[in-house]
Order: structure tokens, then C-alpha cells, then sequence
């Protein structure tokens, strides 16, 4: 490990701008960019609440046929850790501003020629607030 430089500012910087980019999109329902925030493979996994898609083809399909997040969402507690310059993980939690679910969703983000991808991704409900 200790041949590895574990958050470089540089990078985290980079890493969270990427993130709050994907973010942004999210919340328009953009899906020309989240797409492309994706890391086009068969080996790309995103685990939903109620969903595994295995691959960049299903993630985008579910993408389409899915209820869009809401804009009332607010993330919190997001942890950006950076390994080198070219992997990185982003956890953080969410509210979904409609029903007060309290949610989880870490992403693994990979530095490939044409940009920081994620390439899995995990969204979790934990229980409803009061």
C-alpha cells in the first residue's frame, strides 16, 4: 500500500467535480449524460433497490423506463477516496425529497482515456424518516 497515494487534492478535486456533474444530471434526467458517465461494458454493474442490471446496455434501458429521482433530493455525507489518479470510490447518502426515504449509494469510479467512468454502482434504502 504504500506505493499507492490515496487522496491527492488534485484528484478529489477532479473526482468530486465529475460526481457533482453526474449529480446535476441525475436530477434533470438527463440521460444522454448519465449514460455516458457509465462505463460502456458488459462488466458494469449497478445494483438498485429493487433492480441488478449487469452491463452499460441494461443499465441504460432501466435508465428509460424508471421513475426519474426527484428534485427535492439532498445528498449528505458523501466520502470522495481517491487511489493514484485513475480509481476512486464516492459514498454518500440521500434523501429522496418526496418520500423521506433515507438512502445509500456508493459509485466506483475508473479514470479511463476518455474520462473518470463509473463502473459499479449500489443504491440502498434504509428505512423511511419520521
Amino acid at each position: 500500500m504504500n506505493d499507492i497515494a490515496i487522496n491527492r487534492p488534485d484528484t478529489v478535486a477532479r473526482v468530486q467535480e465529475v460526481f457533482d456533474a453526474y449529480e446535476k444530471a441525475l436530477l434533470k434526467n438527463d440521460l444522454d449524460v448519465l449514460d455516458g458517465y457509465f462505463w460502456t461494458s458488459e462488466f458494469t454493474v449497478r445494483f438498485g433497490v429493487a433492480e441488478n442490471l449487469y452491463g452499460a446496455e441494461a443499465i441504460a434501458a432501466y435508465r428509460r423506463q424508471c421513475r426519474p429521482v426527484g428534485p427535492g433530493r439532498l445528498l449528505h455525507g458523501t466520502v470522495v477516496t481517491t487511489f493514484n489518479d485513475e480509481f476512486a470510490t464516492v459514498s454518500t447518502q440521500f434523501r429522496d425529497g418526496e418520500t423521506h426515504n433515507i438512502g445509500r449509494q456508493m459509485q466506483t469510479w475508473v479514470q479511463f482515456p476518455d474520462g473518470w467512468k463509473v463502473v459499479a454502482a449500489h443504491v440502498s434504502i434504509m428505512r423511511t424518516a419520521s
